[in-house]
């Protein structure tokens, strides 16, 4: 179970079935993040990218705060299907555009697409090693799937590092760290 933190839809509980075997992002931690999102960005005018979307825990909070644009990835069929049906009974199905799909391949599959977002966000299973890791930033970053001042969050255990050129801070959270990351500079 986890619950939405702000918006019109604050405080609302969401519990999935209890076969789902998830880990949605902690309210103290999902509280932090949108504390620092919501300084930077308007996120009703935001494009978002939810990578290993789960049960949708960050796709509900975008979109209970009133982000219009929201693309959540996930593979597992359940989950999908649970991210929609739950968008639909809040009354947030037009906001959210739920594919499934492994998150590899999807990325491999937009280079060069012309849709970029404003915050790519992924929450990989833990178990992910260093080198999927790090093939999922290369991903995000080379196929230039953000916009010149867009934000790409990546939700890791706190023990790991993920040097990189465009790493421009990250925040530890209990077990949990985001490692925030910008747009590659435009080539003149």
């Amino acid at each position: 179970m986890y619950r939405i933190i702000s918006g019109k839809w604050k405080a609302k509980k969401i519990a999935a079935p209890k076969n789902f075997e998830v880990r949605p992002t902690t309210d103290f931690a999902k509280e932090a993040l949108f504390s620092i999102l919501e300084h930077r960005f308007d996120l009703e005018f935001c494009s978002v990218l939810d990578l290993f979307a789960g049960i949708g825990s960050i796709t509900l909070e975008f979109a209970s705060r009133d982000c219009q644009d929201i693309t959540s990835i996930e593979l597992n069929p359940k989950h999908a299907g649970f991210i929609n049906t739950t968008a639909q009974e809040l009354g947030m199905g037009l906001q959210v555009n739920t594919q499934r799909f492994d998150v590899f391949d999807w990325l491999k599959r937009k280079k060069n697409h012309e849709k970029k977002y404003d915050i790519i966000f992924a929450d990989a299973p833990f178990e992910t090693d260093e080198k999927k890791y790090n093939e999922l930033i290369d991903l995000i970053l080379s196929n230039e799937l953000l916009k010149p001042n867009g934000l790409f969050i990546l939700e890791h255990q706190s023990r790991q590092k993920y040097p990189h050129p465009n790493l421009k801070d990250s925040r530890k959270y209990g077990n949990i760290n985001f490692s925030f990351f910008e747009a590659q500079p435009v080539s003149e």
